[in-house]
């Protein structure tokens, strides 16, 4: 047996593309904060933290949960127009 150590990079390659982003104005009043939940366990817990972390750092007008059916399959359509419609900005959290 060789002692040989196999290295793997996990790092995604770079994009060739720039994303486009649609910038939203933020009130004065606050943000209208999303959070989309991907079902796993502790996912809840660990955007519950986040939540209170915005709403510790800046005025927050509303908060707007939505959870996954479950971790491998992607949102519905309708819970990211939802989200799109709703709220200024979205967290997405899994947890194990």
């Amino acid at each position: 047996m060789s002692g040989r150590i196999v290295l793997v990079n996990p790092e995604a390659p770079a994009l060739d593309k720039t994303a486009t982003i649609n910038e939203r104005a933020i009130k004065r009043s606050g943000i209208r904060l999303g959070t989309l939940d991907n079902a796993k366990s502790n996912a809840d817990h660990l955007l519950r933290f986040i939540v209170e972390g915005v709403k510790n750092a800046m005025p927050v007008t509303s908060v707007v949960s939505l959870c996954k059916p479950n971790a491998s399959t992607p949102a519905s359509s309708q819970v990211l127009d939802r989200l799109a419609q709703e709220t200024d900005c979205v967290v997405s959290a899994m947890g194990d």
